[in-house]
């Protein structure tokens, strides 16, 4: 049975999360936010008590662990029924996720969870190489870009509206060093997706850009 699966790739700041969650909503198919994968481990880790190098033990916890995405009007990420939404974005889950994803065994398994998000009605797929390494097959594919001026654009407002001070420079700078790392990368490096549609939203409302992702699948 062929299910169906958009992928929704490209650099960081492109706006993926916000129109792969819309997009899903509305064609109301399953949602997979990638990026918060590895980040679900880490918390499922730490909240184990397990030390960072204990690989055996990592690898048990992420076999194990059941994640769920919820997009209502913001993304409810679910580890074993638990709400760990607000735990996703903190300082510590975030250097925990770097460590867990360097071991090849717990990314070998995370693969396969992501793959198992594969179901009826249809998957939308959201991150760096969904479209190039975890499904290479998926019937529709995006690469959604935009400027690395707009991207740091885009993370200054959002600070700034927060009452975090912040240096659009800098963020600039940031953006590009983050960008390089992510193409250079040995290890499913951040690329265009052979078929995938380019979409440039350097210009474009987040209601064009999910406008025109849903004229792809329709």
């Amino acid at each position: 049975m062929n299910i169906p699966v958009l992928t929704i790739d490209g650099p960081s700041g492109a706006g993926k999360g916000t129109v792969s969650r819309a997009v899903a909503k509305l064609l109301e198919w399953h949602y997979l936010d990638s990026g918060s994968i590895y980040r679900s481990l880490a918390i499922a880790v730490l909240q184990s008590d397990v030390a960072l190098d204990n690989l055996s033990q990592i690898t048990a916890i992420a076999g194990a662990m059941q994640l769920e995405f919820d997009c209502g009007e913001v993304l409810v990420v679910r580890l074993d029924g638990v709400d760990i939404t607000a735990q996703l974005g903190t300082e510590t889950t975030g250097n925990a996720a770097s460590i867990v994803a360097a071991y090849p065994a717990v990314r070998a398994i995370l693969l396969q969870k992501q793959k198992d998000f594969r179901r009826l009605p249809g998957l939308v797929a959201d991150g760096r190489d969904m479209g190039s390494v975890v499904f290479p097959d998926a019937e529709y594919k995006v690469y959604l870009t935009a400027s690395a001026e707009e991207r740091a654009n885009r993370r200054y407002k959002q600070l700034i509206e927060k009452g975090i001070d912040a240096n659009l420079f800098q963020i600039t700078r940031e953006i590009e060093e983050r960008d390089r790392r992510d193409q250079e990368r040995a290890t499913a490096p951040l690329t265009v997706p052979e078929g995938a549609t380019t979409i440039d939203s350097s210009s474009l409302s987040i209601q064009q850009v999910i406008d025109a992702v849903i004229n792809l699948v329709r």
